[in-house]
């Protein structure tokens, strides 16, 4: 039997947000990026989180009832207006559901929710904090808001045109189909949220030290292709043959190599506590750019007949160094370490 054109719509709808949610899974699964919990947002209206966290309100005090319609009164705590929940039509507005999902967030046992927003909802902020206030939390603290900004496709030196309604969006499959998930999100994750991000699909998939991602990543199996000919020559970390001599480590290539190295600690915490990824990646071309540079200048395996001496070992020492910590921050990236190309 054929349904009513009402049930028959939502019959697609259903299936139709199922497959589409299979797809947008299986996409990100496939870039590497897993997450724990995905959230419907019509589950906030038809599970009564959000008159749950209406009411949370009204005791505190915040909640007013005018021109018919429920008000949160956000200009007590920063905002440029107040803020309407519920319409005077009994419809909830699209705030009432981040009032929920917030509350929902902190009783899930999350002392800080960090927001992602899109660079058109800038205007969101002051909404939002002086909610996180409403709640008698500490803006700052208990909820933090980054802005992300728009992403630029370029192909051939001219702008990949995106627009929903001819049809011509790029999505994150088109863009890993072209470049490779390593190339991907290196390219995503080397910029900062706050600047508009310019991706060139030419340079990224190719082979060039002009390529960031594969200038790091060819950093990292030049060191392992060291330390297989350092095997071949004699060279060893094993400290039974060769004690490592630090005082042997004598050329100015090493000492400005060193430098960097020590960085990695302080550049890890930094991006963590900033929420700026792309310090970690640009520290990594600043890693490769050292490593490339002594590289040129210095010797891990000794020339012709030469005996195996202490420098050769403390370089050994220092190039494996570098591999690990290149291996150490593409990982933290989400993008691979290759042992060859």
């Amino acid at each position: 039997a054929t349904l009513p054109d009402a049930e028959a719509t939502e019959v697609f709808r259903s299936r139709g947000v199922d497959l589409m949610f299979a797809a947008v899974k299986a996409e990100l699964h496939a870039f590497r990026s897993d997450f724990d919990v995905f959230f419907h947002e019509d589950s906030l209206h038809t599970s009564g989180a959000v008159e749950r966290a209406i009411a949370r309100l009204r005791e505190r005090g915040v909640i007013e009832e005018r021109d018919g319609a429920t008000w949160l009164r956000t200009t007590d705590f920063g905002d440029d207006k107040d803020r309407v929940l519920i319409k005077s039509d009994g419809n909830a507005a699209y705030f009432a559901a981040d009032l929920a999902y917030y509350l929902d967030k902190r009783e899930r046992g999350a002392d800080c929710a960090v927001y992602l927003l899109g660079a058109d909802h800038h205007g969101y902020i002051g909404r939002m904090m002086a909610m996180c206030a409403a709640f008698g939390d500490t803006p700052g603290t208990n909820m933090q808001i980054l802005i992300g900004q728009l992403v630029n496709l370029v192909r051939n030196g001219v702008p990949v045109r995106m627009s929903k309604r001819a049809g011509t969006i790029v999505t994150l499959e088109d863009l890993v189909d072209a470049v490779g998930v390593d190339a991907a999100r290196y390219a995503l994750a080397r910029s900062s949220m706050d600047s508009m991000i310019d991706i060139d699909l030419d340079l990224l998939a190719s082979s060039t030290s002009d390529n960031p991602v594969y200038y790091v990543q060819y950093a990292h199996a030049r060191t392992r292709n060291v330390a297989r000919n350092a095997a071949e020559h004699g060279v060893s970390r094993d400290p039974n043959e060769a004690l490592f001599e630090p005082g042997a480590l004598d050329d100015p290539a090493d000492a400005a190599l060193l430098g960097v190295l020590a960085q990695f600690p302080a550049t890890v915490a930094q991006a963590a506590q900033l929420r700026e990824q792309h310090r970690m990646a640009r520290y990594l071309e600043q890693l490769a750019a050292a490593y490339h540079a002594w590289y040129g200048a210095t010797r891990v395996t000794p020339r012709g007949d030469d005996a195996v001496d202490s420098g050769h070992v403390a370089r050994l020492w220092l190039n494996d160094a570098v591999g690990q910590v290149l291996a150490n921050g593409l990982d933290l990236l989400g993008v691979s370490a290759p042992e060859r190309m």
